[in-house]
């Protein structure tokens, strides 16, 4: 995953008094809704078994590997999958075959909640400091998010339904970004960024025509040990009412110490794109680090492994997210 910061850090004073900005504080529900229960060692599983593919690069046999694995998963999950092939070039002049994999349940149903994440690899570990040129697992970095959405549809799919249908799309060619710290070549006409490619290409060529949803949620960097989830500037400035119907389901469901009442600086992300170009409001969840920003140590390096992956992370993040669906009226 690449982060690259938008806007500054916001003090939450500032915040506040940009009164556009500030999320909603939800009300408890006034309903008891039975929610699944999210399994923190079957998302694990599936984290670990997108990393024994190797890494999920574009072009590669590990990356045809894993999308033939989600595809079937999600379909004996009872999805309704749709794959989108498309090609798209990268700053260093490489030509991707590259696939969004979109899986819908309760398709009879017009009200829509977007859940997303990313599933490739990025090709370097360009912020390592032994070998640049090497591969990683991206355990966090993709795998994570990915591992909590197979969890989600494995309930999706079983005997109870939320009330809204509910799409859950994987973007490809997030992570062939330029490498860090060299100057950005030019971009071609009408792309706008070497990131998110996957995401950009949708946003422009949804699955399904006038195709959108009541919200979305994006996540990224989800899995490792101890993190933090703070309200990320573009999912305030988008969708501030989601970032407060997240964050105040988290908290009501002890998840407080994860997902972090505090206001940080904008990155671009897939959800900007979806904000932007798709006109679907989206938020992020995604791993904050006070002192150090959107990364660990580990980002973009041989690091991201499975010993970054916690149990206990992941189910937070899935325990928040299906209580926030199967809530939604």
């Amino acid at each position: 995953m690449f982060h690259r910061v938008v806007v500054g850090i916001l003090l939450a004073t500032l915040v506040a008094a940009c009164g556009g900005k500030k999320p909603k504080e939800e009300e408890r529900p006034s309903r008891v809704v039975n929610v699944p229960k999210f399994v923190g060692d079957s998302a694990y599983f599936f984290v670990e078994k997108q990393v024994k593919f190797g890494p999920r690069v574009p072009n590669t046999l590990g990356h045809q590997n894993a999308a033939r694995f989600l595809i079937n998963r999600l379909k004996q999950y009872g999805a309704k999958v749709i794959e989108q092939d498309f090609e798209a070039s990268t700053f260093d002049n490489q030509k991707l075959q590259l696939k969004n994999i979109v899986a819908s349940y309760n398709l009879g149903l017009q009200k829509r909640i977007l859940l997303a994440a990313h599933w490739d690899t990025r090709p370097f570990a360009d912020k390592d400091n032994g070998n640049r040129n090497a591969p990683f697992d991206g355990a966090n970095d993709g795998a994570s998010g990915v591992g909590v959405l197979l969890e989600v549809a494995r309930h999706l799919g079983g005997q109870s339904k939320p009330t809204v249908g509910v799409d859950i799309i994987l973007f490809d060619g997030e992570d062939w970004g330029e490498r860090d710290g060299e100057k950005q070549p030019s971009l071609p006409d009408g792309q706008a960024s070497w990131w998110c490619l996957g995401s950009q290409h949708w946003a422009k060529n949804k699955h399904q025509k006038n195709y959108s949803a009541h919200y979305g949620i994006l996540l990224d960097m989800v899995g490792a040990n101890r993190s933090q989830f703070f309200r990320e500037e573009v999912s305030l400035e988008y969708a501030g009412q989601t970032v407060g119907k997240v964050w105040d389901a988290a908290a009501r469901l002890g998840y407080s110490d994860y997902f972090v009442k505090q206001n940080v600086a904008g990155i671009t992300d897939d959800h900007l794109f979806v904000n932007q170009l798709a006109k679907i409001p989206m938020i992020d969840i995604v791993h904050y680090q006070a002192g150090i920003g959107f990364f660990g140590d580990y980002h973009h390096t041989t690091k991201d492994n499975m010993s970054l992956i916690s149990k206990e992370t992941l189910e937070a993040v899935g325990v928040t997210l299906l209580n926030v669906v199967y809530y939604e009226e």
